[in-house]
């Protein structure tokens, strides 16, 4: 009964019967090979030929059942390999994406950042010295050049002042700090989905820059907090397409060793169709 809560694709599923005729081919010539080779006799035709077809049913149901399992696929993307795959990025090697806010705001108090957020556990555990790092963001040269520090809200009552452009990274250490949600008068995090598509591409060229042959290990951006105006819902799977789409529209490519991972956190990994994934990349 479990599974049945969990299926993700669809039984006649388009690129489920593509995979389980490639499947056939091979086996369909090994038969055809045995069966020149052995005369079967004529009171046995009628099973053999049963036994084939419950045969190639059972390889159906498995690839089926298979591909609703799923937790991990890999994509070749702009000749660079892209993983999803269900984890905790903190365990993870490379550099680790962490979604801030356009203020850089580091006030864990579940009122600008909640404890339970990414944003929050990494601030929390993470960084030794709040202040050290506060002072790092404010002097740092690249993020008050033009362009990149857009102005700075006076009228903001709580949290930082200087305001950033969005799908800017400031690198700490391991990490990768990232401007990524708007905040609105009551530290609401929100953005319209042009915001959302320019981030994304913004936060590539800037991926671009940082990343030096090293790999990249990113969340699920704009899944949990985030709300984006005029739109009802938006789903993690359509989240996580939109993420994969930037990637191959942005043109970057990560050579080998170099990899992008993507990790849905353990909650996360029933709504996300991995087997998805395939066709849409095939369709990019």
């Amino acid at each position: 009964m479990r599974f049945y809560k969990k299926v993700k694709v669809r039984f006649f599923d388009r690129t489920l019967l593509k995979d389980w005729l490639a499947v056939l081919s091979p086996i369909s010539v090994i038969i055809t090979c045995i069966s020149i080779a052995i005369s079967i006799p004529d009171n046995y035709k009628s099973w053999v030929f049963i036994s084939i077809l419950v045969l190639f049913a059972l390889i159906y149901v498995i690839l089926w059942v298979r591909a609703n399992l799923l937790t991990e696929t890999k994509l070749n993307i702009n000749n660079s390999t892209v993983t999803i795959k269900v984890g905790d990025i903190f365990e993870e090697s490379g550099l680790k994406v962490i979604a801030f806010n356009e203020y850089f705001d580091t006030q864990v108090d579940n009122q600008i950042i909640s404890d339970k957020t990414l944003n929050g556990i990494y601030l929390r555990r993470k960084v030794k010295d709040i202040q050290a790092l506060d002072r790092l963001i404010e002097q740092d040269e690249r993020l008050n050049s033009d362009g990149i520090k857009i102005d700075s809200n006076k009228t903001r009552r709580r949290g930082k002042k200087d305001r950033y452009k969005l799908g800017t990274i400031f690198q700490h250490e391991e990490y990768l700090l990232t401007a990524f949600s708007k905040f609105d008068n009551e530290n609401r995090a929100n953005l319209h989905m042009n915001d959302y598509i320019n981030l994304l591409l913004n936060f590539w060229n800037e991926i671009d820059i940082v990343y030096n042959g090293r790999s990249i290990v990113i969340p699920l951006l704009g899944s949990g907090l985030t709300r984006f105006k005029n739109y009802e819902m938006i789903t993690d799977q359509e989240l996580l397409e939109l993420l994969i789409w930037s990637f191959k529209v942005s043109k970057i490519k990560f050579t080998y060793p170099s990899t992008v991972s993507i990790i849905i956190h353990e909650s996360k990994k029933d709504k996300i169709n991995f087997y998805k994934l395939k066709e849409q990349a095939n369709g990019l």
